[in-house]
């Protein structure tokens, strides 16, 4: 079993982080710094491994004898103990003297280290955690504990970390690919997962809510492995009146954050509704690819008709995730199922593209010669360059001066053109912008 340490300053939130990642509260939370005195060790399943965190009390630079010397001790003892250290930070704070001295310990002791910066929420707080690149531990992840933001991307960071980089050759040829099955109660989601195992390995029927729990079950496709997780239909918040259903939501959020690419299941003869979306934007949100599987098509009458009604609402509703793949389907017949793997695999296949460098600026340049960044105050944006610090999904981080207060209209210039550019339909991209403090602007002038 894996070993990880959450390690910071105190109150930045790493036990929230840490009941977040176990999935239930263990360590109290409170504001008053050093509420954590001692370590808290609990199992948890994170982005499919086995591993067993430790909530650690704050790091403080202190005398030995003193209770924050001996909380900076039992910090000290979980890191020689963990195979993997998650250094939490306060977006909100900025970099504060404590994360510099840390972040530099934390170099120092060789161990793998992904950077959090925690309290993110919204679009400012991820403006503020881009100043943690400055610590030098790679690429910040902007989440936020409390509100649940960004904890998909931080399972797929420690699985890639702990399994050497997620990429071959590492002899994990065998990693099933994991995929959610959600959607609303009765549109076909067991039958669905029937018909790819090809035995009847759910209780099926026309009752809405039959799935109580969110099953996993393993088959293989053409190329490999599959871990598929059936979740009970996500209701109205106004119809969640009992605990069961309510942790039948539960099951369904925490299925997404487990899950590479999320299959919505809808009702072709109902179409999509306000709570499908609600589940669309939760996935896409958690920055997950999605593959819409349109059921009972071969109950559908006017199918071109349908098909429009579907691709408007998911163009004007699902931005960050343009062109999703949609995949007619009868689920109850089998007819069109074939065609549900495959797409799923193009598309897992492009969320975890990486563009190298090179090309990636070459497009920058061609983009911005097209389009310039407009003015802001009188003032004109600069933008210098770009990289791509990680897949899963695709993100972008674009340096240049003033570069935070790109107008929206802009950023979505970027990103659509970065989508047409290289074929990226259906998968989310991650647009995060850092002005001029960057250690390497002056190099790129």
């Amino acid at each position: 079993m894996h070993r990880i340490a959450i390690l910071g300053r105190p109150n930045v939130g790493k036990s929230t982080l840490f009941n977040r990642l176990v999935g239930r509260k263990l360590a109290i939370v409170d504001d008053t710094p050093g509420v954590t005195r001692d370590r808290k060790e609990a199992e948890a399943i994170i982005g499919g491994l086995d591993v067993l965190l430790a909530d650690t009390a704050g790091l403080e630079e202190a005398a030995p004898d003193t209770i924050p010397g001996r909380m900076r001790a039992s910090s000290e003892a979980a890191l020689k103990a963990a195979d993997l250290a998650i250094f939490v930070i306060d977006a909100r704070a900025g970099i504060t003297p404590a994360d510099r001295a840390f972040g530099n310990w934390l170099r120092r002791s060789g161990l793998p280290v992904v950077l959090v910066a925690n309290k993110s929420e919204g679009r400012l707080g991820t403006q503020m955690a881009m100043e943690a690149y400055e610590l030098g531990l790679g690429d910040p992840l902007p989440v936020s504990a409390e509100h649940g933001d960004g904890i998909g991307g931080l399972h797929d960071e420690i699985r890639d970390r702990l399994t050497e980089g997620g990429r071959a050759p590492r002899g994990d040829a065998e990693r099933p690919l994991r995929i959610a099955i959600v959607g609303r109660p009765n549109a076909g989601k067991s039958t669905l997962v029937n018909t790819l195992l090809g035995e009847e390995r759910m209780i099926t029927g026309p009752e809405p809510g039959l799935t109580r729990d969110a099953v996993a079950l393993q088959f293989r496709d053409a190329e490999g492995p599959v871990r598929i997780v059936d979740t009970a239909g996500m209701r109205k918040k106004a119809r969640i009146s009992h605990r069961l259903e309510q942790m039948s939501v539960s099951a369904t959020l925490a299925a997404l954050k487990e899950a590479e690419v999320v299959v919505l299941v809808l009702d072709a003869l109902l179409g999509m509704d306000e709570q499908d979306l609600r589940i669309a934007r939760l996935a896409e949100r958690e920055g997950r690819a999605v593959v819409v599987a349109l059921n009972k098509w071969d109950a559908v009458e006017d199918r071109a008709k349908t098909r429009k009604a579907l691709e408007d609402v998911l163009t004007a509703s699902l931005a960050q995730s343009k062109g999703v793949a949609v995949v007619p389907i009868s689920a109850a017949t089998g007819r069109g199922v074939e065609k549900l793997m495959p797409t799923v695999r193009d598309v897992y296949a492009l969320w975890n593209r990486r563009v190298p460098t090179g090309e990636l600026n070459r497009w920058f340049e061609a983009m911005k010669e097209r389009h310039q960044p407009p003015l802001v105050e009188g003032k004109r944006i600069k933008l210098r360059y770009v990289t791509m610090p990680k897949a899963r999904p695709p993100t972008l981080a674009v340096f240049g001066t003033r570069a935070e207060q790109l107008p929206e209209d802009y950023r979505r210039y970027v990103v659509n053109s970065f989508r047409e550019a290289f074929g990226m339909p259906g998968v989310p991209i991650r647009l995060n912008l850092r002005g001029t403090d960057n250690p390497y602007a002056e190099e790129e002038g």
